[in-house]
């Protein structure tokens, strides 16, 4: 019995004490969410539009998007400097435009941070309606995390969730060549991105907003552009201009065109080479449409009850109406009383009848 006594006390005692050490060797670690790098901004000072040709932009360009002025700022940490362009734009898609169009195929995204993209000159984010610029300085480079940190301390890792949700939907990803994706507000960047198409005929003054892309097609390289209108009738005017003007859906070799309309969206493929080619890129796209009307009002409150309040409100604005007559009544009768006894000389404190009229007049 001792010794059944001992082994089951032995028993006992491991099973008590297995779970300190479980949680001993289990102790959670926790990781920094920010580099240690301490920067700190320390200048700020406001620019002209003009000036922003010095940091990499084209002020044409910026204007189109909204732009109206900037913010060159400096952050250091120890010895390190690193300059910033700070763009505000009118709202969360003209910083994501410039974004976009500033973007090109050398560029690689930022790892674990979005929109957010670098090259070996300069890393670009979009943050809100501000559009930034990281300029990689020759002679005091950071290192690599010191640089991430900086991005995080400036910018965050990614935007708020309700600004992602405003931005417009990405082109499809399959044959998507990396950085070619481009958001388009105005006629000269389309210029710049569309040598060869004759963008006067997109209609930007109308609202038309584009995407586009460059995808990989067999031996080349053919470009799938997304075109929205606030309504489907500008959409169909526009895409009767475009078939009109650019010959659309006929074979013409390497420079056809072809397109499609659907709702207020219109689709081109340019330097697609076939038909078959364009309508694989343009089928990638679903457009799906809803009619809405006009809910209506729900209340707490019956009709009765409505009823009720609307007629007592009719005559509280009724009795509020009668003494405020009342009220000016009084007050006409008090001032007239008052301006007898202390301005006896004053005929407004007098009636008519106890002023004497006479006429001077001479025979």
């Amino acid at each position: 019995m001792a010794r059944i006594f001992v082994k089951h006390a032995w028993l006992a005692a491991v099973l008590t004490a297995s779970p300190f050490f479980c949680s001993a060797q289990e102790k959670p670690v926790v990781m920094p969410l920010l580099p240690a790098a301490d920067w700190r901004q320390v200048d700020a000072r406001p620019m002209l539009l003009e000036a922003l040709s010095q940091y990499g932009g084209d002020p044409a360009i910026e204007q189109e998007y909204g732009v109206k002025g900037f913010e060159l700022r400096t952050y250091a940490v120890g010895k390190t400097r690193t300059q910033v362009v700070v763009e505000p734009t009118p709202d969360a898609l003209s910083a994501y435009g410039l974004l976009s169009f500033y973007q090109t195929p050398a560029m690689t995204p930022e790892k674990g941070m979005q929109l957010t993209v670098s090259d070996a000159n300069e890393t670009l984010m979009a943050r809100g309606s501000n559009f930034l610029r990281f300029l990689h300085g020759k002679d005091s480079t950071p290192s690599a995390s010191d640089f991430q940190a900086l991005l995080i301390f400036v910018g965050g890792s990614k935007p708020p969730e309700d600004v992602l949700r405003r931005l417009p939907h990405f082109m499809p990803t399959k044959g998507l060549v990396p950085g070619s994706e481009k958001y388009l507000l105005g006629l000269e960047a389309a210029k710049r991105v569309l040598t060869s198409f004759r963008t006067e005929l997109i209609g930007f003054e109308q609202g038309a907003e584009v995407q586009l892309g460059q995808y990989a097609t067999g031996k080349g390289k053919s470009t799938l552009v997304s075109i929205s209108y606030p309504t489907p009738q500008i959409a169909r005017i526009r895409f009767g201009a475009l078939t009109s003007f650019l010959g659309m859906n006929r074979d013409s070799g390497e420079d056809s065109v072809y397109g499609r309309r659907q709702g207020s969206y219109i689709f081109l493929v340019l330097n697609a080479g076939n038909e078959r080619t364009a309508s694989a890129l343009m089928d990638q796209f679903q457009v799906t449409e809803s009619v809405s009307w006009d809910k209506p009002y729900v209340t707490e409150r019956t009709f009765t009850v409505q009823l009720v309040h609307m007629i007592l409100a009719i005559f509280i604005l009724t009795a509020v109406i009668i003494g405020s007559t009342i009220a000016a009544g009084v007050l006409f009768f008090l001032s007239r009383r008052l301006a007898a006894k202390f301005f006896p000389n004053a005929q407004w404190g007098h009636t008519d009848e106890d002023q004497l009229i006479r006429l001077n007049l001479k025979v």
